[in-house]
């Protein structure tokens, strides 16, 4: 434990940490220049930028589980970051729709997400996204206080739930549901293990003699 404790707080472990959740995006670009997306780029980059969304939202969640079971305390120092690269990520999802499909025409935008559930859900997964982005600094956790920061942060389990639904709906329309349940049995561990700490008895202190 104290070898990866020691490792994880060096102060480059952060700028390696931050290069290396920027490399899914530089591949894309990179991707999108070459001409090595496929014969449909726009639709690679919107859905790459999906996942890449989950991905960093199912990270976010694991590592609490994973610092509490390693002993690994001091993963806390990136949680913060790879909560705001999942909502980097999510902004340019959104983004490469507004501007692939729909060429930035709010109007057409609008009405694309009233039309649509499945983008209608990803939109409101992304704005459950915003306030917990616009609270994830000190001044903001002294600003609320520990307990209303930390219940303000629960609404993250809202946004898996939409991501996932979001997910669910977008592969509907293929019969395509391998990958979402591979998504879903994975929040599905993070959140259950969540629902078990917080619901398991107390441990009894002994008396002392």
């Amino acid at each position: 434990m104290a070898p990866v404790n020691a490792l994880l707080l060096k102060p480059a472990t952060k700028p390696i940490a931050f290069v290396l959740a920027l490399l899914p995006l530089a591949w894309l670009v990179w991707g999108a220049a070459a001409n090595t997306l496929g014969a449909n780029p726009a639709e690679a980059l919107i859905r790459s930028t999906g996942d890449w969304t989950l991905r960093f939202l199912c990270l976010t969640l694991a590592l609490t589980p994973l610092r509490q079971a390693t002993g690994w305390h001091a993963l806390a120092r990136l949680r913060r970051m790879l909560g705001l690269f999942c909502f980097f990520y999510a902004v340019v999802h959104f983004l490469c729709f507004a501007w692939l499909d729909m060429g930035l025409d709010v109007d057409a935008i609008l009405h694309d997400i009233a039309k649509r559930p499945f983008i209608l859900v990803g939109t409101a997964a992304l704005l459950t996204l915003l306030p917990l982005a616009a609270t994830s600094f000190n001044r903001a956790i002294k600003a609320l206080g520990a307990r209303r920061w930390q219940a303000l942060h629960r609404l993250v389990y809202v946004t898996a739930g939409l991501a996932l639904l979001h997910f669910f709906w977008m592969r509907a329309g293929k019969n395509d549901f391998a990958e979402v349940a591979v998504y879903a049995a994975i929040v599905g561990v993070l959140l259950g293990w969540r629902l078990w700490r917080r619901l398991r008895p107390a441990p009894r202190v002994q008396p002392a003699r």
